[in-house]
């Protein structure tokens, strides 16, 4: 079988394919050659990372063994740097990249790092797509547009400090979620909680180590409900799949603010029935949640590592909650008729564990869940297992196995990315009376 090939990084920052080794994935602890069918092109708007102080591992099938590429092949005077994968949204890793780390190696900035190699004179990538809703392909965005209707509502509502927020989210961090609320489409971010009770290890928009940065500055402020309203109330209003979503990775949990998301929901509502309003949560707060039911939220997402509690608690450092709190907000929603994902963040030989696959299944059987948001956890692999105190020695499903015995299992189960559209009018484009 012709597999792909390993790529790696010269000094110079050029990343270069080697022939002599095929190219490898990482789950938990282990590298793995790749079988046809668990690579998929790289999907336009992926990047590609180089890693500091790692080196690339290949299977040679001269020698019939996993090799480390200490040397450049081309000039063995020089290193090599490991190349990994930050696949575009709606995808799903099955494999991480694989590669030997060096003695006080620094930690990887906080992404997503994806096995990738080269095969058919393109790259290509271990991952799977789960969701094919196309509002963040990158084709779909139109820069130009994104940046003359941000900086025209920016000047045009100078006095509403989140819209500033956001345009800044959309033109300096490259947000989807902020690019497509200007360009007046599908789902748009409310953040909202400059605070959080909880201390996740990869939070991306807040971090104490001297040795991790957060990837984006978090909100400074608890915008009013009015300006909430200035920014979600057209959208609900005349976008096309509709979807307001308080939550989101520039801020903290934004059920800390219950009074302020209250009157804002309560305002939305008084001026429009279109649309979906979610809230993207850890699910601290389940009696807080419901009082956001009770004036018209439509649906939860809520985050999780894990459904097993002890790797839970060790990610997340909850601050005044547990699991239980977390399994009780989905509940609550379900209570309320409203629809409940999960954003349960993957990494490959943790995820899917049978051990994790089980109690992912208690929790399913206990929760009602209505969907499941395979997304990509961003944080260093190895660090990761490492600080939750993983067991990785057993023998793991594959991502892609897991996936499929979800599906068999759950058939009603929404296995995806994205937050959908509840509102039938407004996910065909018809604009509120």
């Amino acid at each position: 079988m012709n597999r792909p090939v390993l790529v790696y990084a010269d000094t110079d920052g050029r990343i270069i394919d080697w022939p002599e080794l095929e190219m490898v994935g990482r789950s938990g602890c282990r590298w793995h050659r790749l079988e046809l069918g668990q690579w998929i092109p790289l999907p336009e708007g992926s990047e590609l990372f180089l890693l500091p102080s790692r080196f690339p591992v290949g299977f040679s099938k001269k020698q019939r063994r996993f090799q480390v590429l200490e040397r450049d092949p081309c000039n063995s005077t020089r290193p090599v740097q490991a190349v990994a994968a930050f696949v575009a949204p709606a995808h799903t890793q099955t494999y991480s990249a694989a590669y030997a780390t060096s003695a006080n190696a620094p930690l990887l900035p906080l992404f997503a790092y994806t096995a990738v190699g080269w095969h058919n004179d393109r790259f290509v990538t271990a991952a799977i797509r789960v969701d094919d809703d196309e509002r963040q392909d990158f084709r779909n965005f139109d820069l130009r547009r994104i940046e003359r209707n941000a900086k025209n509502r920016m000047k045009k509502e100078s006095h509403n400090r989140l819209i500033q927020h956001l345009g800044k989210c959309a033109l300096a961090y490259g947000c989807p979620a902020a690019r497509n609320l200007f360009m007046n489409r599908w789902e748009a971010p409310l953040p909202t909680s400059p605070v959080c009770n909880a201390r996740c290890l990869g939070c991306i928009s807040f971090q104490d180590r001297d040795d991790l940065c957060a990837n984006q500055e978090r909100i400074q402020f608890v915008p009013t409900p009015e300006e909430i309203g200035a920014v979600a109330v057209p959208h609900l209003k005349e976008a096309p799949g509709a979807i307001v979503s308080f939550g989101q990775g520039c801020e903290g949990e934004p059920l800390l603010q219950r009074e302020v998301l209250q009157r804002a929901i309560s305002l939305m509502r008084s001026e429009t029935t279109r649309g979906t309003i979610n809230v993207n949560t850890n699910g601290s707060l389940p009696k807080a949640l419901d009082s956001l039911f009770n004036v018209g939220l439509n649906s939860v997402r809520v985050s999780m590592n894990s459904c097993r509690p002890e790797y839970y608690h060790a990610y997340f450092s909850p601050r005044g909650y547990t699991f239980e709190d977390v399994k009780d907000s989905v509940k609550v929603a379900k209570s309320h008729g409203a629809f409940a994902s999960i954003n349960y963040f993957v990494m490959p030989g943790f995820t899917d564990q049978r051990d994790e696959f089980h109690a992912l299944c208690r929790f399913l059987d206990e929760t009602a869940l209505d969907m499941i948001q395979m997304r990509n956890l961003n944080i260093d692999p190895e660090w990761y297992i490492h600080a939750i105190q993983a067991k990785t020695a057993e023998k793991v499903l594959g991502i892609r196995q897991l996936i499929q015995n979800l599906r068999e299992r759950y058939p009603s189960i929404r296995i995806g990315y994205f937050n959908p559209c509840l509102d039938a009018g407004a996910a065909t484009g018809a604009k509120s009376p």
